[in-house]
């Protein structure tokens, strides 16, 4: 997901996600102080969830889930939305990316910021009315952890003590718990890190620190096509291909006040189907707009639009299985470097997208703490033809590429008229031939790109699950994410990457933090692992008849807001 906004913008920089950042002791007391305060003021957390009375069932948009609904195994947006609704963590960001408590009473670190003690808020339950218990979430975290389970999220859970012994699948049968959970009572668990980590009471509002009910461990296959989670809405059924259904959760005990009977998530191959679909009244909401009709969507009268800055970041990966453009080498450092030249990003944005972009600067967010669009060596980010052309032809001094360079997309993302622009914006720049090679859903896509089939050039977005850098530069680029461990899906690999991220997490302050990981950023400027592209809005459409349409500072949409 992405982060956003506002003051919390400075409590959060004090938090950095994943990988990231540590701050001194008082500094991660205070916010802990502040998360414990703020879930208090305002919210439902003593009811359940009573909400409006709303009887409208809202239909929404979305593509066929990768994987089955598992938390810790759902890392795309298919599986992510329903995931979203169906479970709470610890942690929950508010619209404007504020982290409040949720599922958590306190979450408490010592003097050294490698141990804390959490306590859970009385009266949770599953969605079948089981208690949800410290144990519900240290054996969901070491599941998570383990490699013998293949869990997506795993490189979420990295500084938790114990991860490295459960990194060998070939030494584990699947159920080992994580060493650095402890269960002291149903309501409270301590967590001891491998270092200090002052953003862990963030990290936390990932998905992947989700909590599992015991019905998972009894048949964890059979879980995932019928999820029983914890958050404002309960699991109804899954129709492959068709549809996902959700109704309000009877059990949620948390802050999301629910004011619609329920959302059911159409699947479509196509988002100009379904954005033709809004303004036939057929379906209720989509968070993304096909290219095709950005100009327009705004000043459509058949449909509420809605278009604001947003955090997720567009990117070009470029493989290390591409022969002339294995990263870190000579050859291969000038062939990225071109290639990103060659690619006129604004001109893109303008004519097909519209102005519902911005260029890419850097490889985090403008919304995110510590983002500077004036970091030394952004320069390879700017449309330059006579460099680009210059850097070619060096790289063609050394070796000659005859190869066509093959960019896969899902062609259900209505990108099209994007990747061919970027096809041909390289072509007429540099004269490397460039082909698109459209594969027919996200579902088939991303698992090519995890099987790591895909060669060439691919798609690359992400937006993060918390508000930090650490959550765009470690897990794209950290060796820890690479091969299957995280979502570094080019499989980037540098020594020198890693040590920054290492200091990144024993930073004594925000601002050192921050500084370090704009630093980190100097490596990946000049050998450019995945070509930044343009950081999308968030933006998307609902049918006249919805209230209450608005998105999050992770550009999703609210669905707990909506009613007809």
């Amino acid at each position: 997901m992405d982060l956003r906004n506002s003051k919390m913008r400075q409590t959060l920089a004090l938090a950095g996600k994943r990988g990231g950042k540590a701050i001194a002791a008082g500094l991660a007391l205070a916010l802990c102080a502040s998360l414990l305060s703020a879930c208090g003021n305002g919210s439902n957390d003593s009811k359940k969830n009573e909400g409006a009375k709303g009887t409208a069932t809202i239909t929404a948009y979305d593509t066929e889930p990768q994987s089955p609904l598992v938390p810790g195994d759902t890392n795309e947006t298919g599986g992510g939305k329903p995931i979203g609704l169906l479970f709470s963590q610890l942690v929950r960001f508010e619209p404007n990316g504020k982290a409040v408590n949720e599922v958590a009473e306190s979450i408490k670190p010592d003097a050294t910021l490698q141990k804390y003690t959490i306590r859970l808020k009385d009266g949770w339950k599953f969605s079948d009315g089981t208690p949800v218990t410290a144990k519900s979430f240290t054996r969901a975290w070491s599941y998570t952890a383990n490699a013998k389970d293949a869990q997506k999220g795993t490189s979420y859970l990295t500084t938790i003590k114990g991860y490295k012994d459960l990194q060998d699948p070939t030494k584990l049968k699947g159920d080992e718990q994580l060493s650095g959970l402890s269960v002291v009572d149903d309501r409270t668990f301590t967590v001891d890190l491998e270092h200090p980590d002052a953003t862990f009471p963030i990290k936390i509002g990932c998905s992947a620190f989700s909590p599992l009910p015991d019905a998972f461990f009894k048949d964890p296959k059979g879980f995932g096509q019928h999820p029983v989670g914890n958050g404002p809405y309960k699991f109804v059924s899954w129709d492959h291909d068709a549809s996902i259904k959700l109704v309000k959760n009877p059990y949620y005990h948390g802050g999301r006040m629910v004011k619609n009977a329920g959302v059911t998530f159409k699947v479509y191959t196509s988002d100009q189907a379904a954005y033709s679909d809004v303004q036939g009244g057929q379906l209720d909401v989509m968070e993304i707009v096909p290219a095709a009709d950005s100009k327009s969507f705004k000043t459509d009268p058949q449909v509420t639009a809605y278009n604001k800055p947003g955090s997720r970041l567009s990117m070009l990966g470029l493989t290390s299985r591409l022969p002339h453009f294995v990263a870190r080498t000579e050859e291969g450092t000038l062939r990225r470097q071109a290639v990103s030249m060659a690619i006129d990003r604004k001109n893109i944005i303008n004519k097909i997208l519209y102005g519902t972009a911005t260029p890419a600067r850097e490889f985090t967010s403008p919304l995110v703490p510590g983002y500077s669009p004036n970091l030394p060596g952004n320069d390879v980010l700017n449309y330059n033809p006579k460099k680009a052309r210059e850097l070619w032809a060096k790289a063609e001094a050394i070796s000659k590429d005859t190869d066509p360079l093959v960019i896969t997309y899902n062609s259900d993302s209505g990108l099209k008229p994007v990747y061919d622009a970027i096809a041909n914006s390289i072509k007429n720049t540099i004269g490397l031939e460039v082909k698109t090679n459209p594969m027919p859903t996200f579902k088939e896509y991303r698992s090519a790109v995890e099987a790591r089939k895909v060669v060439g050039a691919t798609r690359y977005d992400w937006t993060p699950e918390y508000p930090s850098p650490e959550a765009y530069l470690f897990q794209h680029f950290d060796t820890r994410t690479a091969h299957g461990a995280g979502a570094n899906d080019t499989d980037y690999i540098n020594p020198d990457f890693d040590v920054y991220m290492d200091k990144a997490y024993a930073a004594k302050s925000t601002a050192e933090a921050n500084k370090i990981y704009q630093e980190s950023q100097a490596i990946i400027l000049k050998d450019l692992p995945v070509v930044p592209l343009y950081y999308n809005n968030a933006h998307g459409v609902a049918d006249k008849a919805i209230k209450g349409f608005g998105m999050d500072w992770s550009n999703n949409i609210i669905y707990e807001n909506l009613t007809k």
